[in-house]
């Protein structure tokens, strides 16, 4: 029988390290904890604080005078169907006219292709505040000022860089071994785009989506300086609340109630990705 050499089996066993803990990613999650979540505690407090007298770290009375007063007011439930409207308006638009524009950069070579692709970060590369004063000059001399469809072409500008930049990136990344596939099994080109090359983009384009409507929904200073003052959205119904009103907790009721149609969106999203179907539309 062979003799085992004990060195030979020390070499192969392997040696298991004990992995240090990262005190300075620990140490940034902990200061964006409190950056983020902290303020966010605090206002979701003041909607349900009657009495909060300084210098005490909890309200002395809770309560829900405060939501009975916001809800009862037909401003605000007028302000919350304008604001769905839309963003939902919006974000359809915006999927109407991007992702076909999206597919066109990320498939097609033509002149001028990155110049226009770049194009589309000139909204966000500049002050927003003095773009959105040159665009409600034009807007004045077309009748578009203190209109529903004003505001809308207003906040579709503002959708453009999501709404062509991660599309483009997740059509650049459907794999075109399987388009070829389906190519040679007969189908035709928009049968492979529906079949194929959507399936595979489309967690990546609904987080687009998703982005859009909840950044529409949220937009303040193109909402305030076209639609006013006819057209009230939530965020900008809120800004009044908290300019004309002394008292918190008007502010904070409107503040949670923004707060729930992006939960309630990034919910219908947290399994999609978690799956990691999110990520490989970015290549990762």
């Amino acid at each position: 029988m062979t003799a085992i050499d004990p060195s030979t089996l020390s070499a192969e066993v392997p040696v298991h390290r004990t992995k240090r803990p990262d005190w300075l990613g620990l140490a940034l999650a902990l200061a964006l904890g409190i950056v983020v979540v902290i303020p966010l505690l605090v206002v979701a407090i003041w909607a349900f604080a009657e009495v909060w007298r300084y210098p005490s770290l909890l309200p002395q009375e809770f309560g829900f005078r405060f939501w009975q007063a916001t809800l009862a007011r037909p401003d605000v439930w007028a302000a919350m169907s304008l604001s769905l409207r839309l963003s939902v308006t919006v974000t359809l638009l915006s999927a109407l006219i991007c992702l076909p524009a999206a597919y066109a950069f990320a498939r097609m070579d033509f002149p001028g292709r990155n110049l226009l692709f770049l194009s589309f970060l000139a909204s966000h590369a500049f002050p927003k505040f003095g773009l959105l004063v040159a665009i409600a000059g034009i807007f004045l001399n077309l009748g578009l000022i203190s209109t529903f469809w004003g505001v809308v072409l207003i906040q579709l500008v503002g959708t453009l860089m999501m709404m062509i930049w991660i599309p483009v990136a997740a059509f650049q990344n459907v794999d075109r071994a399987m388009e070829e596939a389906a190519r040679d099994a007969g189908a035709g080109p928009i049968r492979v785009f529906w079949s194929v090359s959507l399936p595979q983009a489309a967690p990546t384009i609904f987080a687009a989506v998703l982005l859009s409507f909840v950044g529409t929904f949220y937009e303040t200073e193109g909402a305030w300086l076209i639609g006013a003052p006819e057209i009230r959205t939530m965020p900008v119904l809120m800004i009044t609340y908290i300019n004309n009103q002394i008292v918190v907790q008007y502010g904070a009721v409107l503040s949670v109630l923004l707060w729930v149609p992006s939960f309630i969106a990034l919910m219908f999203t947290r399994r999609l990705v978690g799956s990691g179907s999110f990520a490989k539309g970015f290549g990762v």
